[in-house]
């Protein structure tokens, strides 16, 4: 059942304001190398340097994503390494919001391919590390590598019953985020019987944690906040406990979006932005989520192997076809520190320090 609004703010107020990031360490090349036994020795080691910098820089929080492919084909030694990982996070204060489905597929092309574990592949120069991703132009719904077939759709959401169940009361979790970004690569409404068994799924295990799927331009109205709802975003304001939402917009249209989501009478978190070439920026948002206390997760850390600094693909071409020229091209797209730990722009990271320890101070004031 979906949490009451005094519970789930009960919950919300209990614990300091949530500010991190969407994580992957920087020698990682995509999930598949983030989980899988090949490398992830030396890969937790890079990982811990950059929890010990994200801890230094203000952070509290972390939002990750599982691979299915690496469950399947490695299940025992992902339990024990995503166990690991919880642990590591916790040793430097980071809670984790655990992300469990996900439309994020890149369109089928000649050099589409299921993903598989062992040495992973990149491309220099492009958002997520891939010349062809899900960044780039659909024509049509992009297959999904799991969903769309029975025996895999069965087997993975056997995964996230036996995830929910394992860690249904471990407090290194503090969100489940039941699916990311539903409906994007142009399935829409493909996703929703998925969607619902996903939310149905989770409930199932009775987690001491609450739920929530993240609202994104795809399925809801950025710049026309108060239109009407289609069914997919319809469905996750209804069955989330606390309202998140993605979104690489400007400062003013935030402030359109926020004010919309307030009429839902529940806490509200931002599990992805920051898009610096889009006009989405540290200076403008980071003091805006501290003042309304929404919890953010802006996107990447440390500049890596999956280059998310590079704009995305899409916006690459919207930019050559003149439909989207708005674009600031000298700045980075996400990330906030170099590959030598140094920031990106060392004045971001002051503001970040700033705000996190005025918001710490003001959780311990309300204990008082």
């Amino acid at each position: 059942m979906r949490w009451s609004k005094e519970k789930i703010w009960e919950w919300y107020n209990a614990r300091p304001w949530m500010r991190g990031c969407n994580y992957m360490s920087a020698d990682c090349a995509n999930r598949i190398d983030q989980w899988q036994e090949h490398g992830f020795e030396e890969r937790l080691q890079t990982t811990e340097k950059e929890l010990k910098l994200m801890q230094e820089t203000g952070f509290n929080t972390v939002r990750l994503v599982p691979e299915y492919v690496v469950w399947k084909e490695e299940h025992d030694g992902f339990l024990e390494r995503f166990d690991r990982y919880l642990s590591l996070c916790a040793k430097y204060g980071m809670s984790c919001m655990i992300v469990l489905g996900n439309d994020c597929m890149p369109p089928k092309t000649e050099r589409w391919s299921l993903p598989q574990t062992g040495p992973q592949t990149y491309d220099w120069g492009y958002h997520g590390g891939k010349m062809h991703s899900q960044h780039g132009s659909h024509t049509e719904p992009a297959p999904h590598f799991y969903l769309d077939e029975p025996e895999s759709r069965e087997s993975y959401f056997h995964m996230v019953q036996e995830l929910v169940t394992r860690y249904r009361e471990d407090q290194r979790i503090c969100v489940w985020d039941v699916y990311n970004e539903p409906g994007n690569s142009r399935r829409q409404d493909i996703t929703l019987p998925n969607l619902q068994r996903m939310f149905e799924t989770v409930r199932s295990c009775d987690p001491v944690q609450p739920l929530t799927c993240g609202l994104w331009d795809g399925i809801f109205h950025f710049e026309d906040p108060d239109a009407p709802l289609g069914a997919l975003a319809q469905y996750i304001m209804e069955n989330s406990d606390i309202i998140s939402y993605h979104f690489y917009g400007s400062y003013n249209a935030h402030i359109r979006f926020i004010k919309r989501l307030k009429q839902e009478g529940r806490p509200i978190m931002n599990t992805e932005w920051l898009g610096r070439c889009l006009h989405n920026d540290v200076f403008s948002l980071f003091p805006l989520f501290y003042l309304e206390k929404i919890g953010c997760y802006n996107w990447g850390f440390v500049a890596g192997k999956y280059q998310t600094y590079e704009p995305w693909e899409g916006t690459w071409e919207r930019y050559t076809n003149g439909t989207d020229t708005n674009v600031d091209f000298t700045k980075w797209f996400h990330d906030l520190y170099r590959p030598n730990h140094r920031p990106y722009d060392p004045n971001e990271i002051e503001l970040i320090k700033k705000f996190s320890d005025l918001a710490d101070q003001d959780f311990q004031k309300g204990r008082q």
